[in-house]
């Protein structure tokens, strides 16, 4: 039988970060092998199901470049392929009625207020909290009887079997035990006649020939309930497959502060999905080797599960952003401009800026203004709609320091407009020197009438400093920087103003001339 592996999620929030690494290891796995990866949609929580949330998935996936061969919205053989439409087909009642008629499933008349004096007792009486067989577990078929004839709703737990020494086994901690003394019955089907999570998920894997469970270790303190289903069915286990928590770069648990946030969100804040989805691969997985940098082609090649580590995947915001500067860098000026107008054309990319509230500003800096953001990067984009060679121009200047897609508008902001802002603390610093009314006229004179090579200009400006007897370089050109771009730091200054090119050249060098008068 080949690799067939699913992504199961529960649409009730957006997709972050612990959901793409187990969506992608998933991908990852049945590329290698040849297999399926199915999508399946767990919406037996039908309290929390969200419509948007499970569209937040399916759009979010598709940015991401992870196809499914199997689900809800391209079909297959084992459709539906959500539990909701599973549950009305009638695919879950055969399983429970069987588990019923062998002993390993019985109805609970409980009432929630029942439920809760019980775990009051336990909380109170310092005994293991949970369902551990009640009034119902041993009952005598007659009381079962006479409560279905009253009318009185019921769910159907599994007979956990007591005194046993529960064996399971995983892929990356090997084999675990588990004593089944302190599991309690769970509900396998609610009173809504809605199957839970611990069935639906283990019967459907079965249906639809699943052959690895590739999950978060959360789901370990519940393996034994799933691993216990499918030896009461006498079904072959999948290989079940807990991956490592992740946390942050100081080992603490992962939050927002850490960078995480929304996979959507790290599109919108211009991070590369090649880049991505590299990053996170390697969050709790090692290729054998201290490579780190794999497109998706070589990620296919290199992953296997030996790779998968027990010990806490590390999430390192400053990884990331040095793969996805290295990204962009790898790429031609049109292939950059390429990727900058897809990001554009994304709806949520200005959603997210539009709604944007800087959290993590630095000390001594000012809060970030995502409107703003937005403006600069739709500027660079209109503006290459019509000026389209010369846009690319700026972007092969800035594309050396740039970490993502969005900064390209900030970055090339100065090319594109006719009076850049100038930085105050700049003009104080180097345009209050003796020497740089003559400077300005000089490089007015010399460099705004024709184009020219940023090392015939580099010589030039040379030739002036040795004429006049100065010393340091930097006394001149970041004078001249900050009349050209308005800031005191940027990209090669002769290969800037060889892109601005002599008319702009020369009115900002007379700008700065009319600042300092």
């Amino acid at each position: 039988m080949s690799v067939r592996v699913r992504f199961a999620p529960s649409p009730t929030g957006l997709l972050h970060v612990g959901a793409l690494r187990t969506v992608l290891y998933d991908y990852l796995l049945a590329k290698k092998q040849g297999g399926q990866c199915i999508l399946r949609i767990e919406d037996t929580d039908r309290s929390r199901y969200n419509a948007e949330s499970e569209n937040e998935f399916v759009e979010t996936l598709r940015w991401v470049g992870i196809a499914f061969d199997e689900g809800p919205h391209v079909g297959g053989i084992h459709a539906p392929y959500r539990q909701s439409e599973r549950q009305e087909a009638g695919i879950y009642q055969k399983w429970i009625d069987e588990l019923q008629a062998k002993g390993h499933a019985y109805k609970a008349f409980e009432t929630s207020q029942e439920l809760d004096e019980m775990r009051e007792f336990q909380q109170v009486n310092k005994v293991p909290v949970g369902y551990f067989g009640g009034d119902w577990r041993d009952a005598d078929q007659s009381k079962v009887d006479a409560a279905i004839a009253e009318g009185k709703p019921f769910v159907v737990r599994m007979r956990i079997p007591r005194n046993k020494k529960i064996v399971v086994q995983d892929a990356i901690r090997g084999r675990i035990e588990f004593d089944s003394n302190n599991l309690p019955d769970p509900v396998l089907l609610k009173a809504d006649g809605m199957p839970t999570y611990h069935f639906a998920a283990m019967v459907d894997d079965h249906l639809m020939e699943i052959t690895h469970v590739l999950r978060g270790e959360e789901w370990l303190p519940s393996f034994p309930i799933h691993w216990l289903l499918f030896e009461m069915f006498g079904w072959e286990p999948p290989v079940f497959v807990h991956c490592s928590v992740i946390v942050g770069k100081d080992g603490k648990k992962l939050s927002k502060r850490h960078g995480a946030t929304r996979v959507l969100d790290y599109m919108a804040q211009g991070y590369l999905k090649s880049a991505l989805k590299n990053f996170i691969a390697l969050i709790g997985w090692s290729p054998g080797s201290d490579e780190e940098k794999f497109n998706e082609e070589e990620l296919i090649a290199r992953f296997d599960i030996s790779g998968l580590q027990e010990s806490p995947g590390r999430f390192d915001i400053d990884k990331l952003n040095w793969l996805n500067g290295d990204r962009i860098r790898s790429f031609t000026p049109a292939q950059v401009l390429q990727e900058i107008e897809a990001l554009h054309a994304e709806p949520h990319t200005h959603h997210f800026w539009d709604n944007f509230e800087d959290e993590e500003t630095l000390p001594n800096q000012p809060k970030r203004d995502g409107k703003e953001i937005w403006r600069k990067f739709d500027h660079l984009v209109q503006e290459a709609k019509v000026r389209r060679n010369y846009v690319l121009q700026c972007i092969k200047e800035e594309q050396e320091r740039v970490t993502n897609l969005i900064e390209f508008g900030e970055a090339c902001e100065f090319f594109l407009v006719e009076e850049p802002p100038m930085d105050s603390k700049g003009v104080e610093k180097w345009l209050k020197h003796e020497h740089v009314p003559e400077l300005l006229q000089f490089i007015k004179s010399n460099f705004g009438n024709e184009p020219m090579t940023p090392e015939l200009m580099k010589a030039k400006v040379i030739e002036f400093q040795e004429s006049k007897g100065i010393e340091k370089f930097g006394v001149i050109v970041n004078p001249i920087r900050v009349a050209m771009t308005g800031k005191t730091s940027g990209p090669g200054l002769f290969e800037l103003m060889s892109v601005l090119g002599p008319e702009r050249i020369a009115k900002r060098a007379e700008r700065a001339l009319d600042l300092i008068s």
